[in-house]
Order: C-alpha cells, then structure tokens, then sequence
C-alpha cells in the first residue's frame, strides 16, 4: 500500500458540484531513466488531442500496466522513435500513465505531432470497447489537460485514423469518440 501511494499523483478537478479524484501515475513509476532534456518541446497550449490504442493485450492492474507500458516503449524505440510516442496511456486499471507527459512534442501522428497531445488506450479496440473506468479515465486527463492550459478550450478531438491511414484507435473506441464533445470529423 505505502509504494502504490508513492506511484500515484493525485490531482482534484472541480468538474460541476462535485469533485473527481484523478490518479496520475508519474513516468518514474515504470521507466527508471527519465526524460532527455533534448527531447523536442510543444509550444504553448496544443489544439488537438488524438487518440489511439496500442494494439497490445490489455492490462488490469499496476504492474501489467508498467509492464504493458515498457514493452511499448522498447518497440518505439526499436522504431526509433526518441522516446515513447504517447505523452499519456490509459490503462485497463483506470490509471493515467504519464508517457512523455505535457509540453513534450510526441511521436504519435505525423503532421499533429507538434500540435497535439497523443492519448493511447493500452489494448485493441477494433473488436470492442474499452470498459467504462478507462473511458472515464480519458475524459478526466482531457479535463486536466485543459483545466492546466496544455490544451485550448475548444480543442479538437481526433482518433488517430482521422490523421492517417490506420485502423487506430480501433473502430469502437473510434465510434465511442464520435459521442465526445469537442470530437469533429474532419480535422
């Protein structure tokens, strides 16, 4: 209990009357190297927000997860990618993971890298849907994201096969975000 509550950041959001309790599990909880300061930066607030899943198997819990989440790092980097290519990833647990994080420019989708925050669904969603906690999951760190300036307010919302062609982020997470506001069809 005492190492699950180091691994977790917690941030409150007032959203309406109530208040939601956001765990934000911090990179150093998965990947003992951190970040290069040479990585490239975003500049300013990002408009769009583009969602993806990983196509790997799902993960349930912390340690699945952290583990999900480096074997997903070795395959960026094998591609040579810098570093991970997500600044977040949702976890089958409910959990954010911090990837790259905010103000660092990802590499998740030519052309809207240096404009975008990339938010990957470990697992695949092309045969289903994400369960509720991760879809809820999402819609908090949209509202952190916006709520700490790393995001416009009126932001764009995009799945990942609206930025190229890919099957990403599956087409039921894809038809999922299609009810999201902020979500448009063309970007």
């Amino acid at each position: 209990m005492q190492l699950q509550k180091k691994l977790l950041l917690p941030l409150v959001l007032t959203m309406g009357l109530g208040l939601t309790l956001a765990q934000i599990v911090p990179r150093s909880s998965w990947c003992r190297t951190p970040l290069s300061p040479r990585l490239p930066r975003l500049m300013g607030p990002v408009r769009y927000i583009i969602i993806h899943h990983t196509v790997t198997p799902a993960c349930y819990n912390p340690f699945q997860c952290q583990n999900a989440i480096r074997r997903i790092q070795l395959d960026h980097l094998r591609r040579r990618f810098r570093d991970i290519g997500y600044n977040f990833l949702i976890g089958g647990d409910g959990r954010i993971y911090e990837g790259l994080g905010f103000g660092i420019r990802g590499e998740h989708a030519p052309h809207y890298n240096s404009q975008s925050i990339g938010i990957a669904f470990i697992g695949n969603f092309q045969a289903g849907l994400p369960p509720p906690q991760m879809l809820q999951a999402a819609r908090t760190l949209i509202q952190i994201a916006v709520q700490r300036r790393q995001v416009v307010p009126n932001y764009i919302l995009l799945g990942h096969c609206q930025t190229k062609g890919t099957l990403c982020p599956g087409q039921h997470l894809l038809n999922e975000l299609k009810k999201w506001p902020r979500w448009q069809k063309k970007p």
